[in-house]
Formats: structure tokens, sequence, C-alpha cells
């Protein structure tokens, strides 16, 4: 069954975006200086080409063990490449191909975000479930994780239903110009079901899915959508379009569901990180911060597929926090409604962090160098954890790397790869409290 939403009233949206910087970026001043953290801990490469199976890394998720930290794995798309997943010494266990979806016009899968569902009724038994985008067939894919975690020898099983309904695609024909299922997040209520929150490529659209299990598998149902905004008024009354190349919207990837008050948290790669209600359209979205470069009117030129600025001495009306592309997004939680919001920062290879509670104020920017391996750079994807996984007492971060560099790292190669950093390093870096 498919419902859709209608977008929210322009009038109203466009309420949420004309806070002034320093009350959206929460800091009450110019940038703050940018803390360093490091790491040491890195998977192996992952190369994006013939010979490395077309893989590139994008998203991951932390499974924590619920007895023994140490068998926690991570699980990581890497897009046409399939999923990896790693123990929490970030060693390779699995390779987990993206084969054909199970529909009749399935074709091999091009995974793009993951996240972890638990608990799931699966045959009778709970069952904790890798949730997986799908941008080459539109939809979602589950895989069943083995309880015995990294000791198992082969960690995820495929466990999606067949004949799933495409997402947001008519039909097979439309599913080929790829504007399809992107980003991804699980949402679990305390009501007992399990939704994924999905972004659509190309698109300003945000979709919920209700997870669904019986004997063929697990799938999904009663999908609502909702149209973000794609142009923004200005305070000099001007209209901003977010440039992008022909026939694409500002699209969305990164989303986190804070799972204490049901409120979404999404990046905007052109625009900023949004806090929008759950359900979708019961609440207004609210803007929480924005690139730097917002509001500053670019002109896109085929000849080199870039945008550049029409003035360059325009202003902007940007916060100071994140610089275009923002990417990943997932939440800490801490005692009580404690709690902060990580963002990747991929144009300039930093991470915002920001308040989970009130107008989600900037708490700061910090930056991943390398200790033995490469600084962290272009990052896509991010998860964290604040249960002790493994060595990582006070909680894990993993983040994409691109691209991959050092010297056990082939340079004439596209390579990404995943870094693990102690969160409890970058709670100190920041003065968290």
């Amino acid at each position: 069954m498919r419902r859709r939403l209608a977008a929210l009233p322009a009038a109203l949206l466009l309420l949420s975006m004309l806070a002034p910087t320093s009350a959206v970026a929460g800091d009450g001043g110019g940038p703050r200086p940018t803390a360093t953290v490091t790491t040491s801990v890195e998977t192996a490469p992952l190369y994006d080409d013939e010979a490395g199976g077309n893989a590139s890394g994008d998203d991951p998720a932390i499974w924590v063990h619920p007895d023994d930290s140490e068998r926690s794995i991570v699980v990581a798309t890497a897009k046409e490449g399939g999923l990896r997943v790693y123990d929490v010494a970030a060693t390779e266990l699995q390779l987990v191909a993206a084969t054909p979806a199970p529909r009749a016009d399935g074709v091999p899968g091009r995974y793009n975000n993951v996240d972890i569902a638990y608990g799931l009724d699966v045959d009778g038994r709970a069952t904790d479930v890798a949730v997986v985008s799908d941008r080459y067939n539109d939809q979602i894919r589950f895989f069943a994780i083995d309880p015995a975690g990294a000791d198992a020898a082969a960690p995820l099983t495929e466990i999606t239903a067949p004949e799933l309904g495409f997402l947001f695609s008519p039909d097979r024909e439309t599913v080929d110009s790829e504007q399809t299922a992107y980003g991804l997040a699980v949402y679990q209520p305390r009501d007992g079901e399990t939704y994924a929150v999905v972004t659509q490529e190309g698109s300003t659209t945000i979709a919920t899915a209700r997870i669904t299990t019986g004997p063929d598998g697990v799938g999904y149902t009663d999908v609502e959508r909702l149209e973000m905004p794609g142009e923004f008024r200005l305070p000099d009354g001007t209209t901003w379009v977010p440039c992008e190349e022909p026939g694409v919207g500002p699209q969305l990837e990164g989303v986190a569901v804070d799972r204490r008050t049901g409120t979404l948290y999404a990046t905007q790669e052109d625009v900023g990180l949004w806090r929008v209600p759950l359900p979708l359209g019961s609440g207004r979205p609210r803007l929480v911060d924005r690139v730097k470069d917002f509001g500053v009117h670019d002109a896109y030129d085929p000849e080199t597929e870039e945008c550049a600025p029409v003035d360059p001495e325009a202003p902007s009306y940007g916060g100071t926090n994140l610089t275009a592309d923002a990417e990943g997004v997932d939440i800490w939680y801490g005692p009580g409604r404690k709690g902060y919001v990580i963002v990747s920062s991929q144009g300039d290879d930093t991470y915002g962090v920001y308040a989970l509670t009130g107008r989600n104020r900037s708490l700061g920017i910090f930056r991943v160098a390398g200790d033995g391996v490469d600084d962290v750079n272009g990052s896509d994807g991010l998860a964290v954890s604040n249960a002790p996984v493994g060595p990582y007492e006070s909680g894990l971060l993993v983040t994409h790397d691109e691209p991959e560099t050092g010297p056990d790292v082939d340079p004439d190669r596209d390579a990404t790869g995943f870094s693990y950093v102690h969160w409890g390093d970058v709670a100190e870096a920041l003065r968290l409290r």
C-alpha cells in the first residue's frame, strides 16, 4: 500500500529558514577553533574498479553485541561492491555481494546506506537486522545478523522478502533513471513498530516505510513521502535555488532519528542540517544549521560540470560549521536527555557537533588526523555508539574516508575506507560534559 503526503505549504516551510545565523549555528559568534582527534585504526582500502569489485565505501552502521562487546561488528556499504562486515579491530570478516534483488525484474544492487533494526520478529525469534538502501532496485534490502556477531562464519544473511515495491518509482524504466533510494535510517518508536526513513537521490523527497516480517522474509509497506524545500527566500528579497546539474534537485542523504523523541535529523547536502518531526507532516521542519555558502547564487557550467558563483563578492547567509556537502549524521546518547548530533562536513574534512536538546546549539567542530594511518578526508557516512564496543569503552565513532591514502594504498586507484575513533577523544577535545 502506498500513500503520498502532500508537500507542506512553501510559506510554512520558509518561516523555518530565516533565523539569524548566530541563532541557527547556536554559537553566538564567529567560527570556533577546530579540535583534532587522532586514530590509528582503519579498514583495508576498497577499490572502485573492476579488480576491486567496483567497491566504493559510503556508509557504516555499528551493531553492538548484547553480551560481549568484543563480538560487535561494523556493517558498511560499498555500493556496487555490496557490503563489508568488520570486527572491532577493523578486520574484514565478510564480503556480501550486491546480488540481484529478489524481484522478477531485479538487477544487481548498489548499496548506499545502512542502519540496524533491533529485535524484529523473524520466524518467531527476535532478530537484529541490517537494513540497506539499494539504489539500482529502488528498494530496501534486509540482512539478518547472526547472534554470534564477529564469531560467526558469516555474520550477515539476506532475508529480503520477494517482489517488494519500488520506493519512489512507478516502474522499472523510471528506476533506471537512478533517482531512487539513497540515504537511510531506522526508527523504532515505543509502539512496537519499526520504520525505515529513506531519502531519494537527486530529489528533495523523504519517505518512511513500515517494516514488516512474514514467512517469506522481511519487507515493508505504508510508504509515505514528504517534499522538503528546494528553494529558499533570502533576507535580500531574492529566491535562492542551490546549484545542481540539470534535472537534479538539492538532495538529502544523511538521516538519523532521535529514538527518544521521534525527531528526524537530515542533511540536505547543499543546504544544511534539518530537524523534522515524525511522522512526516506532523510538524514544521526547522533548519538547524546552514552550509557556509547558503544563499550564494551559482551558475552551472555544462562543460566543467561544476557550479561557480555568479558574483564572487556576493554575501553568504550561511553558518560557520558546515562546508558543503553536509553528509553523514548520527546521534550519541548520554544519560537523561543529554546527547549530541554529529554531522560530517565533507567540503572541509571536519565534523560538526550539536546539542540534541533545545535549539540544537553548536558545541564545536573537530577533524580526525591519522596516527600511523592517513588523515580522514571527505567523509560521507558515519555512525556512533554510546555503548562500549570492544576497546572503545566510551563509545565508537566510525567514519568514511575518501580518498584513502598511505603507503599500502595504490595511488592510481580510487580508494576508500573507514576509520575508527574513540568517542571519548572527541568528548575530551570538545569538552563535552
